[in-house]
């Protein structure tokens, strides 16, 4: 590869054209979950109050299958970046056979659930609405992998407009949904927490099943021989297995230790607990779209490295880290200037509007603080993930969220009897903690001595009747 080529393909123009439709894609999440919970908090505070920790809880349990099922991205990209075209489609199918595999496991670990709901020592009404929301979307929970792996064929290859696309379609339905099942509209009968959990199941299953569609129509079909290749490869699924698993096993245990840090915070008062909700559901606006460009920087230096291209990938990862940073620094700047403006979405008469503003204002001042260290962990680690670097990444990051954040949170407020501010105050040294590790090990250049594929002639990039790369 020449110097022009690997400058053009690790510039800025190059990441944003791959970042900017998987941040709307997060945005999308972000904005269907915020939604989710504005909607339970104008039916009830207590569907509020259940919502977020049930939600956590409901991701803790379904993301690692999400997250090894997803990891097929990085295989892609790389196969991609190699010229080894057929491998792309192989790869699709392990990741959608690794999904489906994993929905037996997802419904047994329902009971677990519900028993760790009932460990977090909330109110009666509370916990009730908790374990109706958790068993109607683990019950679903299929969505979530399904999707990670659709989408792998086409974020793999940069084509994450058709995922933002499948995403927003999800999204739209989703809200509809939520109005007419949460309240009650027309033929829909009021179903509360109940009729949020359905509207997600149902809408989650659209995207996938568009992406799918798309995967294997007749054109897909005829460049990438997707029928054909749609099967069962055990070595290539040992390998998806092999990078896949730590990269589940890292989201899932540590999504598990911010779930026990949301659960500690129920413990510390009903003011504490609901502005705590509010704030951690007003954080994803700056924290889901870091994961988008962690996602584009993972596909991007997978390419890279798939062309053999290292110091393309070098440059990609620290490229998405400056965007993260101005975007997040934008995000931070509202939370502390407008903070009423977000926390009056959440109102309802029901709820001790006086008592909660004044706390939620400062743990917004909390999430502005902690935004840069967590945008820079979150795309550095989806650069070293798409590498194939998820060991270190699942070991340093599970260590830090056990050892570290969840020990630290269970003696701030089980021992020493701390109050929120304490607790959040630990996560913003965690945070950076996080941050500071990913800096260290990408500067290394570890990574790049990862043999994540093997090696095949390349083959030309297939084309589609008017000339353009599929």
């Amino acid at each position: 590869m020449n110097a022009a080529r690997t400058a053009a393909s690790s510039s800025y123009r190059a990441l944003l054209s791959v970042a900017v439709p998987l941040v709307i894609t997060s945005v999308s999440f972000t904005v269907q979950n915020f939604c989710d919970r504005m909607f339970l908090a104008w039916y009830s505070p207590v569907t509020l109050q259940a919502a977020v920790p049930a939600g956590i809880l409901f991701f803790t349990m379904v993301c690692g299958f999400m997250a090894a099922a997803g990891f097929a991205s990085s295989l892609v990209a790389q196969y991609y970046g190699s010229g080894d075209l057929r491998s792309c489609s192989r790869s699709l199918a392990q990741a959608v056979f690794l999904a489906l595999f994993s929905f037996p496991l997802i419904l047994l670990l329902i009971p677990a659930g519900r028993w760790i709901l009932a460990l977090g020592g909330h109110p009666p009404e509370v916990l009730a609405a908790e374990k109706t929301y958790f068993t109607v979307l683990m019950s679903g929970g299929l969505f979530l992998p399904l999707s990670a792996a659709a989408a792998s064929f086409f974020s793999g290859r940069g084509l994450t407009r058709t995922v933002m696309l499948c995403a927003l379609a999800g999204t739209v339905m989703n809200l509809v949904l939520n109005g007419l099942l949460i309240f009650g509209v027309g033929p829909f009968p009021e179903m509360g927490i109940a009729g949020a959990a359905f509207a997600s199941v149902i809408s989650g299953f659209l995207s996938p099943v568009m992406m799918l569609w798309i995967c294997f129509s007749e054109k897909s079909n005829r460049l990438y021989d997707t029928r054909n290749l749609f099967y069962f490869d055990p070595d290539l699924f040992r390998r998806l297995l092999r990078f896949g698993i730590p990269s589940g096993l890292h989201l899932a245990f540590n999504t598990a230790s911010f779930t026990l840090f949301v659960l500690l915070i129920g413990r510390l008062g009903e003011t504490a607990f609901m502005a705590a909700n509010i704030a951690l559901s007003v954080n994803m606006i700056a924290f889901m779209p870091a994961i988008g460009i962690g996602q584009a920087a993972g596909i991007l230096a997978g390419q890279h490295i798939g062309r053999r291209d290292l110091d393309g990938a070098s440059a990609v990862g620290w490229r998405a880290v400056h965007l993260g940073w101005v975007y997040t620094l934008c995000a931070a700047m509202t939370f502390v200037l407008m903070p009423e403006f977000y926390i009056r979405l959440f109102a309802n008469g029901d709820v001790p509007f006086g008592e909660v503003v004044s706390l939620a204002r400062t743990l917004l001042i909390f999430a502005a603080c902690w935004g840069l260290m967590d945008a820079t962990n979150l795309i550095l680690s989806g650069a070293l993930r798409g590498a194939g670097d998820t060991h270190f990444v699942m070991w340093y990051e599970t260590a830090m969220a056990w050892f570290f954040f969840a020990a630290g949170e269970l003696l701030i407020v089980l021992v020493l009897k701390r109050g929120v501010l304490a607790a959040w105050a630990w996560a913003l040294v965690y945070i950076s903690l996080l941050a500071l590790g990913m800096i260290a090990r990408f500067r290394s250049n570890r990574w790049q001595r990862i043999e994540l594929i093997e090696r095949r002639e390349p083959v030309p990039e297939p084309v589609s009747a008017d000339g353009i790369p599929a």
